[in-house]
């Protein structure tokens, strides 16, 4: 059924869903898409959720002024709230970040503070917060919605993501969500367990990140994984715990987009090479979800580039999967 829809920030696109093919050989494999909501992520959401929060609690008002850091799709979905209500907003993004997605933000009125210093666990997610921290000292008004501690996050996605895949597939036996700032994946662990407890939510991370207590690394691709724990974050919530080399992330993506049509972004990649690993603790017949993010137009200059890979990682893109994940028991 048409619908006209009165502003941008209405535009949540939260009921489409893929079959995968050739992941698993026995069981089925549903792809909830993220990518086809306005900013092209599941973030969107989070950033209705961290807004609608701040001017619920009465601390944005109108005309006010919004701060974030944000790896990338964040800080595109705000710069689009932002805009349509009114707000200035500053983003403080590092060198990791997409160029595409820094362009993005500023052709929305977005400022954009770039942080090259990195932190003590060799990323820069602490040094962009040690930032903020400093612009809300000199600037009181300045209101920093937090995606790292606000429960909002978490909130918004037990409302909406966790709650469409209930209702489009009434037995999921498996979810499995990608954890960056974990908002996602804590709203599935909220909704699930009170409407389908037996459902195992298993998070799939990156190596070298911190978030589930392991020892740092270096990481190159955005969306996933943290050099710094955030507080939103409970490690104990899932069920298990995969982690990903990201060179393995990057051959996922491409063999995915190859055999699909449809082509992937990082943290797809990641989720989906999850449930290959996994795939001798799932049950023939069982029925698996995982939530694409977003979609790969903004890894064309790295994901999809092979010179790129070649020089970051030293590896072949081309080379076959691996099968060196790291698999944590709970």
């Amino acid at each position: 059924m048409s619908r006209i829809y009165r502003d941008a920030t209405e535009l949540v696109f939260d009921d489409v869903f893929l079959e995968l093919s050739g992941v698993l050989a026995e069981s089925r494999v549903i792809l909830k898409i993220e990518g086809l909501n306005p900013a092209g992520s599941i973030k969107f959401k989070t950033a209705l959720g961290l807004v609608d929060s701040v001017e619920r609690d009465g601390r944005l008002r109108p005309g006010g002024r919004v701060v974030e850091s944000s790896s990338g799709s964040l800080g595109v979905a705000l710069s689009q709230v932002c805009a349509q209500r009114g707000y200035r907003f500053t983003c403080v993004v590092d060198p990791v970040t997409n160029p595409q997605a820094i362009a993005h933000m500023r052709a929305m009125g977005a400022d954009v503070l770039t942080v090259r210093d990195r932190d003590e666990n060799g990323g820069f997610l602490a040094t962009r917060i040690r930032l903020i921290e400093r612009l809300l000292r000199e600037d009181p008004e300045l209101v920093w919605v937090n995606q790292y501690a606000n429960p909002a996050n978490p909130a918004v996605h037990a409302r909406l993501t966790a709650r469409s895949i209930l209702d489009a597939v009434p037995h999921v036996h498996y979810l499995f969500v990608g954890v960056g700032t974990a908002g996602t994946m804590m709203g599935c662990v909220a909704a699930f367990r009170r409407s389908s407890p037996a459902t195992r939510i298993i998070a799939a991370d990156s190596v070298g990140s911190v978030t589930f207590g392991q020892a740092p690394g270096p990481r190159h691709i955005p969306g996933l994984g943290t050099s710094r724990h955030p507080e939103i974050c409970d490690p104990t919530a899932p069920d298990d715990l995969v982690r990903i080399r990201e060179i393995d992330t990057i051959r996922e993506c491409r063999d995915l987009s190859r055999r699909t049509g449809l082509l992937v972004g990082g943290s797809t990649g990641t989720v989906v090479r999850a449930i290959r690993s996994y795939a001798d603790r799932i049950p023939p017949g069982s029925t698996v979800v995982a939530i694409s993010p977003d979609f790969g137009d903004r890894y064309l200059s790295t994901i999809y580039d092979s010179d790129w890979v070649e020089r970051t990682y030293g590896l072949s893109p081309t080379e076959p999967l691996s099968p060196s994940e790291t698999v944590m028991r709970s």
